[in-house]
């Protein structure tokens, strides 16, 4: 019943995404990298593990060039083509990196960018079809970031960067999910609230 709800919530949320006007998707994106830049463990981060944008996701385009000059590691992650579920992360140094890969997405480069077998990140953006108050997301289903977040140490900050639209009081939950330590969207930084 819990994954049939899942299923019924990532319907309407990519729906809600794909209907995004682009210019204010645009503005909105703006105000959440402006809203993740005025966060000094972000933007003091040596070494952070972004996502690259599809399907109207707040656009991190702009954090790679940020600190690409900065001259911090930027880990991004790469599916593996034959082992479902499973991701790993490859350091980045410019768009040269970059080129489609699985469904659809940019990735890196298994050629030109350079794995991290255990990477270390200091923050880690997570994209997401929602978030709840708790910090618990609603994936797209894939179980990548359920199997990857594990493997990080317990001093990564976990950012989840969203619309408004994408941030409701209570998602169903899986044992397994681990939730953000914070959420980022254009008119607020959430700080998830356990239950009560």
């Amino acid at each position: 019943m819990q994954e049939r709800s899942k299923s019924a919530l990532r319907t309407a949320f990519r729906q809600l995404r794909q209907h995004l006007d682009p210019g204010q998707a645009a503005t909105d994106s703006s105000m959440v990298r402006e809203r993740l830049l005025n966060l000094d463990r972000f933007r003091q981060a040596r070494s952070v593990l972004l996502y690259l944008p599809t399907s109207g996701e707040v656009d991190t385009w702009p954090l790679l060039d940020h600190f690409w000059k900065m001259g911090n590691q930027v880990l991004l992650p790469r599916c593996r083509p034959h082992e479902p579920g499973i991701m790993d992360a490859y350091a980045v140094t410019s768009r040269h990196d970059l080129a489609q890969g699985s469904f659809g997405l940019t990735e890196p480069r298994p050629d030109l960018a350079r794995l991290i077998p255990q990477p270390d990140p200091e923050v880690v953006l997570i994209p997401a079809l929602a978030f709840d108050r708790r910090g618990y997301r609603l994936g797209f289903g894939g179980g990548y970031y359920d199997r990857f977040l594990p493997t990080l140490s317990a001093l990564t900050l976990l950012i989840g960067p969203a619309y408004d639209f994408q941030v409701l009081d209570l998602l169903p939950v899986d044992p397994w999910d681990i939730p953000v330590h914070l959420i980022a969207t254009p008119k607020a930084a959430i700080t998830p609230q356990p239950e009560s």
